[in-house]
């Protein structure tokens, strides 16, 4: 993995750093696991624009991924790494030996020809699936869930990775990418390794045109509307003031909206490093 950049031809290419797509090594994705995914462009069932600077954009179709990793004591081949549009991350193809094909998300240093396995006899190594309690304590993880059986819900995007701390009784202490250390069950799964595609970090787009091709329309700041419009307008000349707030009036930028009395509270030990 790595990423380029070109001389500034173009005043687009100037800024421009993007990928090297050196690791992927399939062009068109499998037939049986894509089917065609709707634009909303920001709009309800009713027509009704309900999420603003949303629309345009390249077609995309989705990738169906396996995040449940239940097809235990099967073990799979790598056949591609592939690219998917709908994450960040890069996207695996596996071939299980009865014959059913499966995409997981692409861990770090995951080759293709590759065999990986999930349950609880696989081993801990890149790409295996298992329950927590038989991952060894200091163990970089991913595609952690949170209840058994419900799929994989934190640590999915590039580059990201929670750590295996410690256990306590039925439960395993993780430290996530955000800095908050959490207690999950045991009998939760996640991936062994590190997400793959690490340098999306450094990926510059260079030009509003890619933004609108990710189907990203202009985002412009409440500062600058009329009062009619946003809390936060109006004023002569450049005049932004007042706390930070949404359209609705609801405070922004720092506002505590976590519920006190959520019942996760009691798992998470560590609440996320906050930037000062």
């Amino acid at each position: 993995m790595a990423v380029r950049k070109f001389k500034p031809v173009t005043p687009g290419q100037r800024h421009k750093v993007i990928g090297t797509f050196e690791e992927i090594t399939a062009s068109v994705p499998e037939k049986s696991l894509v089917y065609g995914k709707k634009s909303t462009g920001g709009r309800n069932n009713t027509g009704k624009m309900t999420v603003r600077y949303i629309g345009g954009g390249h077609k995309q179709k989705y990738r169906l991924i396996d995040f449940k990793r239940e097809k235990d004591g099967v073990p799979a081949v790598v056949k591609s790494i592939e690219y998917d549009p709908n994450r960040s991350a890069r996207i695996a193809l596996l071939y299980y030996v009865d014959g059913e094909k499966r995409y997981i998300i692409a861990p770090n240093g995951l080759q293709v020809g590759a065999t990986v396995m999930s349950g609880s006899e696989a081993a801990p190594e890149v790409g295996n699936a298992l329950p927590l309690a038989n991952i060894p304590v200091g163990t970089v993880i991913h595609n952690i869930e949170l209840r058994p059986g419900q799929g994989a819900l934190l640590v999915r995007s590039a580059g990201n990775f929670a750590q295996l701390t410690s256990r306590e009784g039925s439960y395993c202490v993780i430290k996530l990418p955000s800095g908050e250390t959490r207690k999950v069950l045991s009998a939760c799964k996640a991936t062994v390794g590190a997400v793959g595609n690490s340098d999306h970090a450094l990926e510059q787009s260079g030009k509003a045109g890619r933004s609108r091709w990710l189907g990203r329309r202009p985002h412009n700041r409440g500062v600058v509307m009329n009062p009619v419009d946003h809390p936060m307008g109006g004023g002569e000349g450049r005049q932004s003031g007042g706390h930070p707030r949404s359209r609705k009036g609801l405070y922004a930028k720092g506002l505590k909206t976590r519920a006190p009395k959520k019942q996760s509270n009691k798992y998470i030990i560590e609440r996320a490093n906050k930037k000062k």
